[in-house]
């Protein structure tokens, strides 16, 4: 008589079947396994991508707000004198953009000791490293207006991203293009002086 088997034989017909459903959840979980980690690749490229752009125009933002110029006195032109014997005069004043990104220079003026700049009114466009001439009406006084103190000039400026700010920078008069320019002007008005005060 044939030896029975001690196991039904449903086991055997149930393992296929058992082995359907385990290889289907493994291959589920590796799917939704692939899909997470593409999820999260594409997540930290598109993060890494926005805090980037983010970064850029930040750093484009400070780079158009940031004002940066040089100025000193750079020609002198025709005029006479006031009522005090001051020197009126036009003059020029060159500015150069020593900022990144281009700016406009709205407006110029300056006062001191025997010294008062005041530009024409007209707004000049400089680009970075870019070179332009101001348009000034200087009134000068020949005794106390070339002092060793430098002139605070007071610009206001519009940048790249239409704010206007101003603010100071010293430009040195002694030895400068407007001293040399007035000098013998103010030779003649102290022969005068001493001419008409010698009456």
């Amino acid at each position: 008589m044939p030896a029975e088997r001690e196991v039904i034989d449903l086991d055997e017909r149930d393992q296929p079947a058992t082995a359907g459903i385990t290889d289907d959840h493994l291959r589920a979980r590796r799917r939704a396994a692939v899909r997470l980690v593409a999820a999260f690749v594409v997540g930290v490229l598109l993060g890494g991508f926005a805090v980037s752009e983010l970064r850029g125009s930040q750093e484009e933002r400070a780079r158009n707000s940031s004002v940066a110029l040089v100025a000193f006195p750079a020609s002198i032109g025709g005029g006479g004198t006031d009522a005090l014997g001051a020197l009126q005069l036009d003059g020029q004043l060159a500015v150069i953009n020593a900022g990144p990104a281009p700016i406009t220079v709205r407006a110029a003026t300056g006062q001191g000791q025997g010294v008062l700049v005041r530009d024409t009114g007209t707004s000049r466009s400089l680009r970075p490293g870019g070179t332009t001439w101001i348009d000034v009406e200087l009134r000068l006084d020949c005794v106390t207006a070339f002092g060793s103190e430098p002139l605070s000039m007071r610009f206001s400026v519009e940048t790249g991203d239409g704010r206007i700010s101003e603010f100071s920078y010293p430009i040195a008069l002694v030895g400068s293009m407007w001293q040399v320019g007035t000098e013998q002007l103010c030779a003649n008005l102290r022969a005068i002086e001493k001419r008409d005060g010698g009456r």
